[in-house]
Formats: C-alpha cells, structure tokens, sequence
C-alpha cells in the first residue's frame, strides 16, 4: 500500500509501481489493469491510477482496448534487441563523456564499486555483483554532465532489468562483467575517452550477445522437453 504524500510525489510512486510489476513480469502481455483494483491493491484513489495508466500507455507499456480498457503490451523481444543496439551507440558516448568530466570522487565511487563486485565474484555472489552493476554504470551516466543522456540510459536499464538479471546470472557472464568493467574504470582513470568508448561499446554488445545465446539455449532445451 502506498501512503498518500503531496499529489506529485503520489503519482509518481503510482506509476513506479505498476511499470515495476509490468517490467518484473507480474502483469503480463494481454493482461487487463483495473483501475478499481489497482487503487485498492495500492491504497489510492482511482485517479493517480488512471494518470498513471495514462502515462504508462505514453510509454508504450500499456495500450486502451475499446471494452476493456489498458491491457498491459509489456516489453517485447524486439524492444529489448533495440535497446541493446542504441546503448552499444550512446552509452560508449556516456563512457568518452566521463573520461572527460569525472571527479575525483565519483571516480573513488567508481573504482569502490569495481572492487566490490570483484570481492562478490570470489564469494560467487551474482545477487551482489548485478546490484553494484546499476551503480557502476549510473556513475557513469552522472559523470557525463549530459542531462538526455542520463535521462536515455536510465530509461533504458530500467525497462531491461529483467533481461540484465537473466544474463548477468548465466554461467561465466559474472566473471566477464566484472573483468570488462575493471578494463572501463582503468580507461576512465586515464582519461582516455576513446578506450573508455570502445571498451563500453563492447561490454554492451557482449552483454547481448550472451542473453539472447542463453535464451536461445532455454528456448532449445524446452523444446526437447516437450518433446
């Protein structure tokens, strides 16, 4: 239940929430979202719910079906290859930025982060190493100094944090992750734009190349169970 603040702030909870239940896979594509129910299940009125509907529907999260009202659309297959594909291009351009642009203490952050998840990977804590991931990469997006930039980029982790879940999770991912994020801290500690672009570039791409590898193997492995 959500406890009623000022109007703003209670809308924007509404909304976290239901885009949060959407992206974790509690509502699923073809579900119905009612209003009334959703205001009881959240302890609000109807309407933060139906501005929030609204909003989600911008976003393209949810679409209003005549007679049914918003059916959740979710986040295809497709959304999160094109996801995958910008951020190989924008958030290489964020890694340059904060070459350029770090302070000395988000670049203590930075690196406090890189060692800790290479703490967790000795630990075999993926839990751990997928937390500190968001941090590491928020980092950079603040130390770009560039306000769409950080806007995209978050927007985008956000709507693929099941997707990241999965992958960081598969066998040997962890340990890449965390060996290419040392290699992207070390080009930023230098300063060094261009690597730090490459480098990220490339962390990106790998990234989705390993979680549609592995989807393809679950997607093979329930076929021959079926079978």
């Amino acid at each position: 239940m959500l406890l009623e603040t000022d109007d703003r702030s209670l809308r924007i909870r509404v909304f976290n929430a239901i885009e949060n239940a959407i992206l974790d896979g509690e509502y699923k594509d073809g579900d119905s979202l009612n209003e009334l129910k959703l205001s009881k299940e959240l302890g609000v009125s109807r309407t933060p719910v139906r501005e929030a509907l609204m909003q989600l529907e911008l976003e393209g999260l949810v679409r209003n079906v005549p007679n049914k009202g918003a059916v959740v659309i979710g986040v295809t297959e497709q959304d999160i290859h094109d996801i995958y594909e910008i951020r190989i291009r924008i958030e290489g351009l964020a890694a340059r930025l904060c070459a350029e642009n770090i302070t000395d203490d988000e670049l203590r952050a930075l690196e406090q982060i890189v060692d800790l998840q290479e703490f967790y990977l000795l630990k075999n804590d993926t839990e751990q190493i997928w937390k500190l991931d968001g941090d590491f990469h928020k980092i950079i997006y603040d130390a770009s100094r560039s306000r769409p930039l950080r806007f995209t980029l978050s927007n985008f982790h956000n709507y693929i944090k099941k997707a990241r879940d999965i992958s960081v999770q598969t066998e040997g991912r962890a340990e890449k992750t965390v060996a290419e994020h040392r290699a992207i801290l070390d080009a930023i500690k230098d300063h060094n734009g261009g690597l730090a672009e490459k480098l990220t570039a490339e962390h990106i791409s790998n990234a989705e190349d390993n979680l549609f590898e592995n989807a393809m193997k679950e997607s093979e492995n329930s076929s021959l169970t079926e079978e």
